[in-house]
C-alpha cells in the first residue's frame, strides 16, 4: 500500500453538504442504486463504465480474476451495510506491496453514516459511541480539528449460509460527533486484508483530520 495522502472530496463544494472531508486516494465512489443496480439496467451500464479503467490498468488476466471476485463480494457487503443508514460510499482498491507479498490488490469499503443520540456534550458522545457497544477494540480518543472524536476497531465474521464472504472483517470507525450535539458521523473502513490494519487505521486517521461540519475556509461559495 502506499503513503495515505488524500485529496479532496468534491463535497468541498456542495453548498448542501452537512459534512466536508478529504477521500483516499485509490478509492472511488460508489453510489449505492448504481453498486446494486439490475444487471441489465442502465445504472449498471454506469457502473461497468466506472470499473473499466480499474480492470484495464491491470497487467494479468490472474490479478482481474482476482479483482472481480473481490468486487463481488464487495457489493455483497454493500447491501448489508446499506441497512445501517449509510449515507456515502466508496470502494478501495490498494496493491499490497509491503514485505513478501506479491502485488495482490486489497480490497476495502470507506463508509459514512449517520446515528442520532441522546443530546450530551461532544467528548461524552464520543466516549459512549464505543464504550456502551461489545467488541470495540484499540479505542483511541483525539481532539480533531472538527471537535473530540475517537477511533476504535471491530472485528466481524459472517454468519453461516449469509452468502457473505466468511473471512474476519476488520472494520476501523472513527465516530465524530456534530457540534448540534444530537447526532455523530460514523466514517468506517472495512476489509478482509486484516494484516494490513495498521496501514488502513493510518488512512482513516488522515481523513478524521479533513473532516469539517462547517464549510472549511477558502471553500468556493
Amino acid at each position: 500500500m502506499s503513503d495515505p495522502s488524500v485529496i479532496l472530496h468534491e463535497s468541498l463544494g456542495d453548498p448542501c453538504a452537512e459534512l466536508w472531508f478529504a477521500q483516499p486516494p485509490g478509492f472511488v465512489e460508489l453510489p449505492f442504486d448504481v453498486l446494486l443496480a439490475e444487471p441489465d439496467s442502465s445504472a449498471a451500464g454506469s457502473l461497468r463504465a466506472a470499473v473499466t479503467p480499474l480492470l484495464e490498468s491491470m497487467t494479468s488476466d490472474l490479478e482481474r480474476q482476482q479483482f472481480i471476485a473481490q468486487f463481488t463480494s464487495g457489493q455483497q457487503l454493500v447491501e448489508a451495510l446499506c441497512e445501517t443508514g449509510i449515507v456515502y460510499c466508496s470502494m478501495g482498491l490498494h496493491s499490497d506491496d509491503i514485505g513478501k507479498s506479491t502485488g495482490t490488490p486489497l480490497l476495502s469499503l470507506f463508509t459514512i453514516s449517520w446515528c442520532q443520540t441522546n443530546v450530551a456534550p461532544r467528548a461524552v458522545t464520543a466516549a459512549r459511541a464505543v464504550t456502551n457497544v461489545k467488541g470495540h477494540t484499540r479505542i483511541a480518543f483525539y481532539e480533531l480539528p472538527c471537535g473530540p472524536g475517537v477511533l476504535s476497531e471491530t472485528s466481524l465474521r459472517a454468519a453461516e449460509g449469509s452468502g457473505l464472504p466468511q473471512q474476519p472483517l476488520l472494520q476501523i470507525h472513527a465516530h465524530l460527533p456534530h457540534p448540534d450535539c444530537k447526532r455523530l458521523a460514523v466514517l468506517t473502513l472495512s476489509t478482509t486484508a486484516t494484516a494490513r490494519r495498521e496501514e488502513y487505521r493510518a488512512i482513516l486517521r488522515q481523513v478524521v483530520e479533513t473532516v469539517r461540519f462547517e464549510k472549511p475556509l477558502g471553500a468556493d461559495s
